[in-house]
């Protein structure tokens, strides 16, 4: 996994814990839409920054495999 992957997926789980603690779910399908929302908001950061340097964020690189 490269440092942009890592960064993307750190800020996919803290908005998730943000959305979660501002929003508190109680049902698993309000956990579910907690964490869809979360990883929208890292997908459409990595769109963004695809668009802009015209680079994929997301490599062919495997941990261990």
């Amino acid at each position: 996994m490269t440092n942009k992957e890592l960064i993307l997926n750190m800020l996919a789980e803290l908005s998730t814990i943000e959305i979660s603690e501002a929003n508190d779910p109680e049902t698993f399908e309000q956990h579910k839409e907690t964490a869809q929302q979360g990883g929208e908001i890292a997908r459409n950061a990595r769109l963004e920054l695809e668009t802009k340097t015209r680079k994929k964020v997301v490599s062919s690189l495997r941990n261990g495999s």
